[in-house]
């Protein structure tokens, strides 16, 4: 009779080798529950898939035959995957001395838990937003208008990631970001793995939306602590970048915002559009007549938010479709 390991650990690799390395370590430095780890890697041009393959042997290397994005990635490791629960790990995020064990305890101990998720900090060990509210037109707009920035430790503006929360209590929450999350596998066979829509954004709030559904609780749980290098990236840019690779992201994050609100919203989507074009038409008012370098630089990034957000609008048919992978 075959032995099936506890834990199927699975992480997604993109042109992150050495970050990939660092992460792989520390999952095989891990004591305690048997584990599986799977890497599905989306076509990287730095030698991932070959070093996985070298330096780590014992570890399932599976070529995505492209770039398929997180969701599509993530689901092709899930089909092969054999443990009790699956544990998702993402390249530049990095497991402590027993978190393998502590996230089996839990879901152990919880069977109304249907996916927990713990505390993310960056390697200065500074919090990133870990337990957070399903996306709605009000939480879109106090972030908009950069009101929840402002009042985070209020519990009306704060309220779509919970910053007025102290992160050291444990909760129920909506949500919790893909980082690092520990599923009921026979539960993601139940109501079906990520929906592949989803290139990149929103995969795994729509997964945890289905996981209420079924009637299942979404956990926070602070002494899972997990280092995640993606929040230190992102505090490095003090406000919206509009490169060609910022853009492409900001297209790829409003596709995705389309696609959710449609398919959990309906008419949502459209009042998303609207409210985010708006709010930059208004931008593009105030700064349009002001001498600064600050003035100016808001326009530019307004006028291209526009831009994309109609392109979104248009590629996704108002979120009622997926644009070909890749995006």
């Amino acid at each position: 009779m075959e032995n099936y390991p506890d834990l199927s650990v699975v992480v997604v690799s993109f042109n992150t080798r050495d970050l990939l390395r660092e992460c792989l370590q520390t999952v095989f430095s891990q004591t305690g529950p048997s584990y599986e780890l799977i890497v599905v890697d989306n076509d990287s041009a730095d030698g991932s898939l070959e070093m996985v393959r070298k330096e780590f042997p014992q570890a399932v290397a599976l070529a995505g035959g492209g770039n398929l994005g997180f969701a599509a990635a993530n689901n092709r490791a899930f089909e092969v995957a054999r443990g009790k629960y699956v544990v998702l790990l993402n390249s530049d995020a990095f497991l402590p001395a027993g978190a393998l064990q502590r996230s089996f305890d839990l879901m152990e101990q919880e069977p109304s838990a249907g996916l927990a998720g713990g505390r993310l900090v960056g390697r200065d060990g500074s919090w990133q937003p870990s337990a957070r509210l399903f996306p709605s037109l009000l939480n879109d707009f106090l972030s908009l208008t950069g009101l929840a920035a402002r009042f985070p430790r209020s519990r009306f503006f704060g309220r779509a990631d919970r910053t007025w929360a102290d992160p050291l209590q444990p909760t129920e929450t909506d949500w919790v970001p893909g980082a690092f999350s520990i599923i009921r596998r026979d539960l993601l066979q139940q109501i079906g793995y990520f929906d592949e829509n989803f290139f990149l954004y929103y995969e795994e709030v729509d997964l945890c939306r289905r996981i209420h559904q079924a009637g299942y609780q979404i956990l926070y749980r602070p002494e899972l602590e997990v280092v995640h290098i993606g929040g230190e990236s992102s505090r490095q840019m003090k406000r919206l970048s509009l490169s060609s690779s910022g853009s492409q992201l900001t297209l790829w994050r409003m596709r995705s915002a389309l696609l959710y609100y449609r398919k959990h919203h309906a008419g949502a989507a459209w009042l998303a559009m609207k409210m985010e074009t708006g709010w930059h038409s208004l931008r593009c008012l105030r700064n349009r007549f002001r001498s600064s370098t600050e003035a100016a630089a808001k326009l530019g990034e307004s006028r291209a938010v526009i831009f994309l957000y109609k392109t979104a609008w248009k590629e996704t048919n108002g979120g009622r479709l997926s644009p070909a992978r890749p995006w």
